[in-house]
């Protein structure tokens, strides 16, 4: 259906407002992907103490009280030596307490009789970056630190779940559909997760989003893909990710802005509402109509394009445009002359399943790099907030970088040589010291850059190398 562009325009009207309209909840995407890094958040944190503190040893200082004793506490290998109200002296370090016994001489060093206790009084928590998170409130820390580090595991299996489920359904009963069900899932399960009561709740209502948030992402680049003439195809769908890159910087900015993590969800849920509102007044893609045989349907969508175009040339039909079956028996009614697809069409010769293999192969490649340093890029040193907002930010050009490479070299040649890069860089990281944290961000941006160079462009490659009944 190529044909169809020429005659209406590659990037008209019509092809901007389903664009930006679209790619405007890739937004919540990029947002709901990333949001765990502060919502997962481990403070500085202790044993708490059975009575009222009145007396902190350090090291090197010594406190009347826990407000300061953050600040002081530089190396978490060394214990806090507490005295309470009534007398009894602790030494406390993050997983366990020791009560001395036998003095009341108030000194850091002691080699005397201890009795070891449980942190059966919880933990007290750093309060300097932020009011709560899911660690503070449910004390995964210690031995339940696990279950923390599994909040972004369990998150990208829905990812892997909802990319296949909603793909699949998408195939069969239309992009549209999925589009409206996801968003609005979105919404309410980004919502639902705010008001979760335990651990366990919130890990589940998260996997929900992943699934939906996951098959938005995924149809929503075909919807566009398909909306879009060749011309304009490849900067168009790249700049999906940029709004999906939009969405890492707004993580990081409301992650600076609210420190309480319940409040910080429900504020980046929100962005999914103005879509939701317009989202029934997009259509379903005249690609999709023509391999379900539904011509009426497409005529009735160039027709739109043609007046939100304003196409000037003569009116031609769709017979004109792309190949027509015969739709309708003797009597009138409609026949199903389309083949149903499934995903042994991606391995029906030899040909496509090498080339499934091998577009597989980079999805993992791409899938992996990107998040390792999306996620870890709160881990560097130096500002959290400032380092993630980067790691979007240094996205978008590279998607700019792609298109002209991709227009001037070619797809597998630029692809190829980013793949390279980024895991040079990082073999780079891990032989430079931890000390050096400024240098470590610069080259993980630069890592960033060249992975989203890399991973922006398998999309638009794998969409290209597939044709519309099984891409």
């Amino acid at each position: 259906m190529e044909p169809l562009f020429d005659y209406v325009g590659h990037f008209g009207r019509f092809q901007a407002y389903i664009y930006f309209t679209s790619i405007f909840q890739a937004v919540s995407c990029g947002i709901h992907y990333l949001a765990s890094v502060f919502m997962a958040v481990t403070p500085k944190f202790i044993c708490n103490l059975p009575g009222n503190i009145t007396t902190v040893l350090l090291p090197n200082s010594s406190a009347s009280g826990i407000g300061n004793l953050w600040e002081a506490w530089i190396s978490s290998k060394d214990p806090i030596v507490f005295q309470l109200e009534n007398g009894d002296i602790w030494e406390v370090n993050q997983c366990s307490r020791f009560k001395r016994e036998g003095t009341l001489d108030l000194v850091y060093a002691y080699e005397g009789n201890k009795t070891m206790f449980s942190c059966s009084d919880g933990y007290l928590y750093d309060p300097t970056n932020l009011d709560s998170s899911i660690v503070t409130d449910w004390d995964l820390v210690c031995d339940q630190e696990w279950l923390a580090k599994l909040v972004q595991p369990t998150f990208m299996f829905g990812v892997l779940i909802g990319a296949v489920i909603f793909g699949d359904i998408a195939d069969r009963v239309g992009r549209r559909p999925i589009m409206w069900f996801t968003s609005t899932c979105q919404f309410v399960f980004g919502v639902a997760v705010a008001f979760t009561f335990n651990y366990y709740s919130f890990v589940i209502m998260r996997f929900f989003l992943a699934m939906v948030s996951s098959g938005y992402l995924v149809v929503v680049f075909v919807y566009v893909t398909e909306y879009v003439g060749i011309k304009a195809r490849t900067w168009a769908s790249m700049h999906v990710h940029a709004a999906f890159a939009v969405g890492v910087m707004v993580v990081a900015l409301v992650g600076f802005l609210v420190r309480t993590w319940w409040i910080y969800q429900i504020i980046l849920s929100l962005t999914t509402l103005p879509f939701i509102f317009c989202c029934w007044t997009l259509p379903e893609t005249p690609f999709w109509l023509h391999s379900q045989g539904k011509y009426k349907e497409v005529e009735k969508i160039i027709t739109k394009m043609e007046r939100w175009n304003k196409v000037k040339k003569a009116p031609c039909k769709l017979s004109d445009l792309c190949t027509v079956l015969n739709d309708t028996n003797d009597e009138g009614k409609e026949v199903s002359s389309v083949k149903k697809h499934n995903v042994f069409d991606l391995f029906h010769n030899w040909s496509f399943a090498r080339r499934t293999i091998s577009v597989w192969l980079i999805w993992f490649t791409g899938s992996f790099g990107y998040y390792v340093f999306a996620l870890n890029s709160v881990n560097l040193g130096g500002n959290e907030y400032l380092n993630l907002f980067l790691t979007g930010a240094v996205e978008i050009p590279s998607y700019i970088v792609a298109c002209i490479g991709m227009d001037k070299l070619g797809r597998r040649n630029t692809l190829a040589p980013f793949l390279i890069l980024s895991a040079v860089i990082c073999g780079v990281i891990m032989i430079i010291p931890q000390d050096y944290s400024t240098i470590i961000v610069v080259i993980s941006m630069a890592g960033k850059f060249s992975i989203g160079v890399a991973f922006g462009l398998i999309y638009l490659y794998t969409a290209e190398l597939y044709p519309t009944i099984v891409r």
